[in-house]
């Protein structure tokens, strides 16, 4: 593999154009080098790899299908299952959903609007009993909040996590007994408390019968969401099982909005148009001044001082704020509020926040999958949930384990 990448190979890998890495360069933000003979500015592969990792790592890997047939009916029971990102990503799959347990109610109505036969559970997980699915499921999933627990000894234990949304997705699986479970969170759990936090996690797993799989964080850009989001993965196996779990093989292909919201490999037509949130007029004046694929630092100086206020002379690069996607970029981690200051998330072409719908996509979710509740909380379903594309490539892995199980649980 070269060594060096030239100057526009790396800002089409970066979704930056050649202008922005020459300015970088020449204000010492990402220094290029000279190549000896033409004096082109070049990149050291190892340098872009620290920052830019995720686009660099699977070039000049073949892609290959993660889809496999399912030899069974598997079956899944999600606890925390928002408005059905992963879901429908593991039917998609191949996988069955038995019952789905979510406590906010319009995430509920959403489930059940798109899948009258899915079996909803709406309220709090700790007033349900699963015990009746023992035995009886393959798979649990759950994607827990990441909270804290009280380190009372050296090794954390289920009754430790009391009073934890974690301690709730252990209990179950301790009542349902599955061969294996999946639970899912952001990249920061890596570090919270410490790694103490997931370090008990892991411990908690143990005691109740799970041996987990290193965990990994998955990056939505290299399993057909166009979108640059992570979630962290932790997958526990049953201890008497003794088969690898094995995580999907990250795709070459990156999509990028253009993908997204226009007829192409993962849409068959172009976004539905719908309703969507618009930015205040100050706000508007300011983003109409930024380029595609351009942010804060991309205003005049004096727009930048007023804009950032404060933050202008704090460290970091801030590159969410007064931030407007690029068609040939994928887009950031889509949140919550789709117009909030830490997090725009600008049009390519016009001053405004991504619809309900466009948020709908680069979440690969369906156009058919409708959302219920008010614009506010349809954002906040859509914003909060695993893409549908990367649940269906970790449900496919889910398949691949539980094939190779049952063919060893009953051989001929």
């Amino acid at each position: 593999m070269n060594d060096y990448i030239s100057l526009s190979e790396a800002a089409k890998l970066m979704g930056k154009s050649k202008e922005t890495l020459r300015r970088w360069d020449n204000e010492g933000k990402l220094t290029a080098v000279r190549e000896p003979i033409s004096n082109y500015r070049v990149y050291k592969r190892a340098q872009l790899e620290m920052v830019f990792g995720d686009l660099l790592e699977n070039q000049g890997i073949e892609d290959v299908s993660n889809a496999v047939e399912a030899e069974h009916e598997y079956s899944v029971l999600e606890l925390f299952a928002g408005a059905g990102g992963l879901a429908i990503g593991m039917e998609r799959a191949g996988l069955k959903c038995v019952a789905l347990n979510e406590i906010d109610k319009w995430a509920c109505q959403t489930l059940r609007k798109n899948r009258p036969e899915w079996k909803v559970l709406e309220g709090d997980i700790n007033s349900y009993d699963f015990s009746d699915y023992h035995n009886k499921v393959d798979v649990v999933t759950g994607g827990f909040p990441c909270q804290a627990f009280s380190y009372a000894g050296k090794k954390l234990g289920l009754n430790d996590a009391r009073g934890t949304l974690f301690y709730e997705f252990a209990r179950v699986v301790k009542e349902v007994n599955p061969p294996i479970c999946v639970g899912e969170n952001v990249r920061g759990l890596l570090s919270h408390e410490g790694g103490k936090t997931l370090e008990g996690m892991i411990s908690i797993l143990d005691e109740i019968g799970y041996n987990v799989v290193p965990v990994q964080v998955l990056k939505a850009i290299n399993f057909n969401v166009p979108q640059k989001r992570e979630r962290l993965i932790l997958v526990g196996v049953r201890k008497d099982i003794e088969i690898e779990y094995k995580y999907p093989t990250p795709y070459k292909k990156v999509y990028n909005l253009s993908d997204a919201l226009k007829k192409g490999d993962l849409f068959s037509c172009k976004v539905p148009k719908s309703e969507g949130a618009k930015y205040p007029d100050s706000k508007k004046e300011v983003l109409d001044l930024v380029p595609p694929k351009g942010y804060w630092r991309d205003l005049p100086l004096d727009i930048q001082k007023e804009f950032m206020g404060g933050s202008f002379f704090l460290g970091g690069g801030k590159t969410g704020m007064a931030r407007r996607i690029g068609w040939d970029e994928p887009c950031l981690t889509l949140t919550c509020s789709p117009a909030q200051k830490q997090t725009e998330r600008c049009h390519p072409d016009e001053t405004r926040p991504f619809t309900v719908r466009e948020y709908a996509r680069i979440q690969t979710f369906p156009d058919e999958w409708k959302f219920d509740g008010s614009t506010v909380q349809q954002y906040k379903q859509i914003g909060n949930a695993v893409p549908v594309n990367l649940g269906k490539e970790i449900g496919y892995s889910l398949v691949q384990f539980l094939n190779q199980y049952y063919r060893e649980s009953n051989p001929k």
